[in-house]
């Protein structure tokens, strides 16, 4: 299916699309070379899509760049791929600045090596001031790991009296995750043809349209992004309600 930048309607873009970046390794093997080889084209993809998403408008980007789970890969990957990261922010940051682009970080930046540490709070400083697309990376990342963080945080401030235990709500909770600024994702987009979540914002996605596509990382493209977003504007999003209760607010009764 050939998609065009024209068939979307500016003025229904998801606020926020999070991307499953999968299948780089995959990718490589199938062409006879190391899974490394697979991370470093999927840098390739991970430029082309921040700026689609920047030249269309979309507020938020989140990309699950590396999980918790992703410690236990063979040392060799875990190392270069910390190494590709440090490299890569290097590079782009002069590119995220001359388009404006401002990059935030999520996960337990606890697990990064210290030179991967100090090159990313550069690159987090020195965007801080953009004020166009929000390029979030989630790294060392995992949804349990944050629910857990926050319901420890939520504890400790309930035993110093900072909150009391009968008034937290939803609210409280949204407060204590690492996107407490971020909108909650409206397109979840997983790439490689596996249909799961992985541990991914697990909270935050919970009225997300979810959009699977076979297509490996490497190879996901603009055209590819268009497709899943034109996808989303032909769904209904409902939010619990019918049909009917969502045209009659679009259409009231005179």
């Amino acid at each position: 299916m050939h998609v065009s930048v024209d068939q979307i309607d500016k003025n229904r873009l998801p606020s926020h699309i999070a991307i499953i970046m999968d299948g780089n390794g995959r990718w490589a093997e199938e062409k006879g070379q190391e899974r490394l080889y697979g991370h470093f084209h999927g840098v390739e993809s991970v430029r082309n899509i921040v700026e689609g998403c920047a030249e269309l408008g979309v507020g938020y980007l989140t990309l699950y760049a590396f999980s918790t789970e992703n410690w236990d890969r063979p040392q060799q990957e875990v190392d270069g791929l910390m190494y590709l990261l440090v490299d890569t922010i290097r590079k782009e940051v002069p590119i995220l600045n001359k388009n404006n682009i401002r990059l935030h970080v999520i996960g337990d930046m606890g697990m990064l090596p210290d030179f991967a540490r100090i090159e990313l709070k550069e690159a987090l400083d020195m965007t801080s001031h953009n004020t166009g697309l929000n390029l979030v990376m989630a790294l060392s990342y995992s949804s349990r790991w944050e629910l857990v963080n926050a319901v420890k945080n939520i504890g400790l401030d309930v035993q110093a009296g900072k909150i009391d235990a009968n008034s937290i709500t939803q609210d409280t909770l949204q407060q204590y995750l690492t996107t407490s600024n971020l909108p909650d994702p409206e397109l979840m987009i997983r790439t490689s043809g596996e249909y799961r979540i992985s541990n991914f914002l697990l909270y935050q996605l919970a009225y997300a349209e979810l959009y699977f596509t076979n297509t490996r990382w490497p190879d996901f493209r603009k055209e590819n992004l268009y497709e899943a977003i034109i996808d989303f504007q032909n769904r209904e999003r409902r939010f619990g309600k019918t049909s009917k209760q969502l045209q009659e607010v679009v259409t009231p009764m005179h």
